[in-house]
């Protein structure tokens, strides 16, 4: 097989700022049958620290349910997915005995793999510290993202339940946005003011934080 070209030059020429260009760049080629074509971005996987905590958090609070669970012997892992008709909702078995069949999960979109490492619940958060990628040095993952119907009701009800709001609606500013002071000072990068349409969109969006410290993104689905 040969090596399949770089679509795309380095360099890539600058986006003009504070435009939504639908297709980016345009150097995005047509997909070729019988390469990737039936490939899925099926899931992510986080580690946590105790099921207990992100369980309640994700299942509870998020409306995620569980498609599979399976104790690996080292650690346990959860397979997640949102319910996807009235009946799925009203029976979390149905949902699951409907998703969890190999040819229907391996399509499935949208799915979180939380992956407890045994005995870590037994650690306090300072003793088994996860990074989340928006701290410096330990740059990277940024955050989980869901479109929600009314972004400030699943503020208020994610406030009343205990988590942490990193951002309300209604807020645009720089520190807003997951560039650090360390990257600025230190390499020079990501310097600048954001551009009105960004801020016009950003306000829209609210942040939280889940037990493990992973940014949460919570976009309207009725976005302005």
């Amino acid at each position: 097989m040969t090596p399949v070209p770089n679509s795309f030059p380095s360099p890539l020429p600058p986006l003009p700022v504070g435009i939504h260009l639908p297709g980016g760049h345009g150097l995005d080629p047509s997909v070729p049958p019988n390469t990737t074509q039936g490939f899925h971005l099926n899931h992510l996987m986080l580690r946590i620290r105790d099921p207990s905590e992100s369980l309640h958090f994700y299942i509870d609070l998020m409306g995620l349910r569980t498609v599979f669970a399976m104790n690996t012997g080292p650690c346990s892992i959860y397979y997640l997915g949102h319910p996807q008709t009235d009946a799925e909702r009203a029976d979390p078995k149905l949902y699951a005995q409907n998703t969890v069949s190999n040819d229907v999960l391996t399509t499935t979109k949208g799915l979180i793999e939380l992956v407890h490492i045994h005995g870590t619940e037994k650690l306090s958060k300072e003793e088994y510290k996860l990074h989340n990628g928006n701290v410096a040095p330990f740059l990277g993952f940024g955050h989980v993202g869901f479109t929600v119907p009314d972004v400030p009701i699943a503020l208020e009800r994610l406030r009343e339940s205990g988590v942490k709001v990193l951002k309300d609606v209604g807020v645009a500013e720089r520190e807003n946005v997951p560039i650090t002071e360390w990257e600025m000072e230190k390499f020079g990068v990501g310097i600048g003011e954001l551009a009105e349409g960004y801020r016009h969109v950003l306000s829209q969006i609210g942040f939280v934080e889940d037990p493990n410290g992973y940014w949460i993104e919570l976009v309207p689905q009725n976005m302005k």
